[in-house]
């Protein structure tokens, strides 16, 4: 018996010992269509690279293609999970398993664009928050199309959304910016998690920074459409639909008050101002696939006097403004095969903005599961981008012209 446990004991510390001595991590290259990557240093044969390596991704466009994204991915709760840069070189830092790669796109799909990528707008944490701009070629005071991410609150960056700014962009009639914001609870790495108050905050900061320096791209901060999917439907309609709740009075701090504090704030204005402003300029919204109701929400806060009424105030569907007081046409989209998002939640929706007198289409995509209107490096994701995503983003981009191009 007394061998047994011996033998048992170092079985055991030869096992934390070869943990303790795991110190490289599987590094692997992508196969690349249309250009070429290369990575310094060069990772060995074997594919095993020292864990603290920075890694320097630089790509290279074959003829009539140009950059879509330089990127690495690792293996998350969806598979390959991306992160990406849309400029090269591009620093990767092995901390993990990893796959390296790029992506490239026809010259022709990105010819008439002027972009500006990672503006920051604030940093309430420990990420740097940001947005990218897409503005046609010529743009001068255009209406501005502001697009939010989805990823389930927890993930991903405004770069998965270019595929959609790229095509709202081709009449040459709207400016659009996609924006980044935190992600909840401690995904960051912020010591204190952040909540959903916290997330619709950043919101609404990067929305008074885009409408301070929208002229500067060639928008017009008085006419502003927003729309996003998934996680990003859900904040898109909070956006459209909410603005009024801006303000100073903490969110739950006092019973029965529920405000946000955008995380930017213009030097030069109040947030009684930026409240009025915001709501006087978003005049559409176009959330796809997104949740509306109080009852698959999450506030995402450890505060113990946390209830229902903390999701309530973060629903959409409960703060929708009567078309008497401030109208906010809707145009909401969803795949009729979307396993995550059941058709009843967005007729509810739907209903409740009928009621309030809003003007409301909602369009049932065929075929189509969740996250059509998402772009990465995979082809997979694009040919669905392809398939639904396109033609439905000009379908929304019709409903956009309804709005700000109204025929006489």
């Amino acid at each position: 018996m007394q061998r047994s446990i011996i033998l048992a004991v170092l079985i055991l510390f030869s096992c934390a010992g070869i943990v303790k001595a795991q110190k490289t991590f599987s590094v692997t290259v992508d196969e690349v269509k249309n250009g070429k990557i290369t990575v310094e240093p060069a990772i060995p044969d074997n594919g095993q690279v020292a864990k603290g390596t920075v890694l320097t991704i630089t790509a290279k466009p074959d003829k009539n293609y140009a950059l879509d994204a330089v990127y690495y991915s690792v293996n998350g709760m969806w598979g390959d999970m991306y992160l990406e840069s849309m400029a090269s070189p591009y620093k990767v830092v092995v901390d993990q398993d990893k796959k390296l790669g790029a992506s490239f796109i026809e010259k022709d799909e990105v010819k008439h664009l002027m972009d500006a990528q990672n503006i920051p707008y604030a940093k309430p944490g420990v990420k740097q928050l940001k947005y990218d701009v897409f503005a046609p070629e010529g743009a001068r005071n255009l209406p501005c199309i502001i697009i939010i991410h989805g990823g389930g609150w927890i993930w991903n960056t405004e770069d998965i959304m270019r595929g959609m700014a790229r095509e709202l962009t081709k009449s040459g009639k709207y400016v659009v910016f996609s924006i980044d914001y935190r992600w909840a609870g401690n995904r960051d790495g912020d010591e204190v998690g952040n909540t959903m108050a916290d997330i619709i905050g950043d919101v609404f900061g990067a929305i008074a920074h885009i409408m301070e320096h929208a002229k500067d791209y060639g928008g017009d901060p008085t006419r502003i459409a927003v729309t996003g999917d998934s996680a990003g439907g859900h904040l898109s309609a909070v956006a459209g639909t909410m603005p009024n709740k801006i303000g100073v009075g903490g969110f739950g701090e006092t019973d029965g008050v529920f405000e946000f504090m955008p995380s930017y704030i213009p030097k030069n204005k109040t947030v009684d101002q930026v409240r009025a402003e915001m709501m006087a300029a978003i005049k559409a919204a176009a959330p796809s696939y997104g949740v509306f109701g109080s009852d698959r929400l999450n506030h995402y806060s450890e505060d113990p006097k946390a209830d229902d009424s903390w999701k309530e105030a973060i629903a959409p569907l409960s703060n929708i403004p009567n078309a008497e007081e401030r109208e906010i046409p809707h145009y909401l989209t969803r795949g009729t095969k979307d396993g995550l998002i059941p058709d009843d939640g967005v007729k509810r929706y739907v209903d409740a903005l009928v009621e309030a007198g809003q003007h409301v289409q909602y369009v049932q995509v065929g075929g189509a599961g969740h996250a059509f209107f998402d772009w990465k490096p995979d082809d997979n994701t694009k040919a669905t981008f392809k398939k639904y995503g396109v033609y439905y983003i000009n379908e929304m981009e019709t409903f956009f012209n309804s709005v700000f191009y109204p025929k006489n």
